[in-house]
């Protein structure tokens, strides 16, 4: 077992949310000038195009939050937010899925942005639900994780130490002062 004060956030998992963050950005760009393109020389239906558009700004707001959670998940050894990233990562790859091979036109260049960004997110998945066996099995004091009877006997005994005490009744009186 490690040390109880050792760090367990997932390096590998911060720096793949850091370059995953970079790649949204420019898959979006890349994507929105691709449609640009679609428009202008295709016979690309109105409707299907705004689709596309809606589902492309849907995709900005998810990425944008999945990779905020699991970021923070991860730094701060939460679950919760953590979890919320994983989860988050279904819909994301949903949306990858259907640029790839379900919009009305896919591109070559489509295809290989969207299978790095699917690369990407089984990676993150991966090191995703390791970091979250990591912070299971981790007692980080104060955050209500998983302690033994040991754990509780020694807080019980050291706060009933300290509120009988004379030392600690005596620091909270109020100092007079000269005049």
């Amino acid at each position: 077992m490690a040390p109880r004060g050792r760090h367990r956030s997932s390096a590998p998992l911060q720096v793949l949310l850091f370059l995953n963050g970079w790649y949204c950005a420019t898959y979006f760009l890349l994507e929105a000038f691709v449609f640009v393109y679609k428009g202008l020389l295709l016979p690309y239906p109105v409707s299907n195009l705004v689709l596309d558009v809606v589902l492309l700004l849907l995709y900005l707001g998810i990425e944008a939050t999945r990779i905020f959670f699991g970021s923070k998940g991860n730094l701060c050894q939460r679950k919760v937010p953590l979890s919320l990233s994983l989860a988050l990562t279904v819909p994301a790859a949903v949306l990858a899925v259907y640029y790839l091979l379900i919009q009305t036109y896919s591109l070559r260049l489509e295809a290989f942005l969207s299978a790095i960004l699917l690369l990407f997110y089984g990676l993150e998945l991966f090191l995703g639900f390791l970091a979250l066996l990591s912070f299971s099995r981790c007692c980080i004091p104060g955050t209500g994780g998983p302690s033994t009877g040991a754990d509780r006997k020694a807080t019980g005994a050291l706060y009933k130490r300290l509120t009988t005490s004379s030392e600690f009744i005596t620091q909270f009186q109020p100092i007079q002062r000269q005049i």
